[in-house]
């Protein structure tokens, strides 16, 4: 039985990768920061437990409250206060985001690592965005490319940078990136063009990815992102 723990799943595209990971038969452990919001978690089979990746202790306490751990998806991720251009941004904002997308990505990753090096076939799933893929960002006719906003791109684009280098440093785990795409949630309003499941199918892929798949990559639904 393969284990798994979601960050950020009590709802949105954490809680739809809860539920397909489930139905391919994994046990899920379903990360949220209140597990009073754990009903859906519950519903689809998933197990609620208690997680903040701001907070270290939150972090280490949810890790020693799991048997086991083969797949790791660093899901949980916020917009911040500064999402329309420069007039509201300030050091402040920007450490807002980081704090949460790119840091809490490495202490659940370094709380996880013992856990990790124990299982037979270690993967772990970073949920990035086009929004962090400067290509994308600065080429008309990509979804990404009306952005204005700096923190949330530029979290995004650690996350991809950290990715590429933890799957360096891990040669024996299996590593990847994953972008969902412009998907209806509530980070846009639902004005996203793509569902919840199309934009967790990168994310379900390289998190059942096989012991020789892709590592130190980055997708989405249609596969592999050249850098």
């Amino acid at each position: 039985m393969t284990t798994t723990l979601i960050t950020g799943a009590n709802r949105s595209l954490g809680l739809e990768t809860a539920r397909r990971l489930v139905d391919a038969g994994h046990t899920v452990y379903a990360g949220m920061r209140d597990t009073a919001s754990g009903d859906a978690a519950r519903a689809v089979g998933a197990v609620p437990v208690q997680l903040d990746v701001t907070d270290q202790d939150s972090v280490d306490a949810a890790i020693r409250s799991l048997p086991a751990l083969d797949v790791l998806v660093n899901n949980a991720g916020i917009l911040g206060s500064s999402r329309a251009g420069l007039d509201d941004l300030n050091s402040a904002a920007m450490l807002e985001t980081l704090d949460t997308n790119v840091l809490g990505v490495v202490r659940v990753t370094q709380a996880a690592l013992p856990l990790l090096r124990a299982s037979d076939h270690p993967v772990i799933v970073n949920v990035a965005s086009g929004v962090g893929f400067p290509r994308w960002l600065s080429t008309e006719g990509h979804d990404e490319f009306f952005v204005r906003g700096v923190p949330y791109a530029a979290s995004k684009a650690a996350v991809i940078a950290l990715t590429v280098q933890y799957a360096k440093n891990l040669p024996e785990f299996r590593i990847n990136a994953s972008d969902p795409g412009y998907t209806a949630t509530d980070f846009n309003g639902h004005s996203g063009h793509q569902t919840v499941t199309e934009g967790t199918d990168a994310t379900v892929r390289l998190a059942t990815v096989a012991p020789d798949g892709p590592t130190g990559e980055f997708w989405n639904r249609d596969g592999r992102i050249e850098y």
